[in-house]
């Protein structure tokens, strides 16, 4: 959470249970911890190291400017790695989908050419770059 906390603007802890004598962790380490993330409430479980992160879970971050999209997409993937399609994992190995919201308006729309020409486009790139997506989706 303290990472997170380096990354997003507004994240505040909401509770915290410690281990106590029982185990399995250290007396005394988190057990849980719930935080919250530009409004959004998370559980984080202390399960142990044996428990690893998968694409079957990852969290879509939604965002407005393209600015926001490189600070993030940059932020996130220090020490982790960046994939395709404006997916990357983090440092702890958790999936992150970076995406413009432009890109869900570009989605909803009628012309099927034209989502076509952009998700050709999107296909090709790692962080997603909003001009480039509206360019291609316009036919330039």
């Amino acid at each position: 959470m303290r990472h997170y906390a380096t990354i997003f603007k507004t994240v505040k802890t909401l509770d915290v249970v410690r281990y106590g004598d029982v185990g399995p962790g250290k007396p005394g380490s988190v057990l849980t911890i719930t935080f919250e993330i530009d409004g959004q409430e998370f559980m984080g479980l202390n399960g142990g190291p044996h428990f690893k992160f998968n694409e079957a879970i990852s969290f879509v971050v939604n965002c407005q400017t393209q600015a926001e999209v490189d600070e993030l997409w940059e932020k996130l993937s220090a020490g982790g790695s960046k994939s395709q399609c404006g997916w990357l994992k983090d440092k702890f190995g958790v999936s992150w989908q970076i995406v413009p919201v432009s890109l869900v308006e570009l989605l909803h729309t009628d012309d099927a050419a034209a989502t076509g020409r952009m998700l050709a486009a999107l296909m090709k790139m790692t962080k997603l770059d909003i001009a480039e997506l509206k360019r291609a989706y316009d036919g330039c």
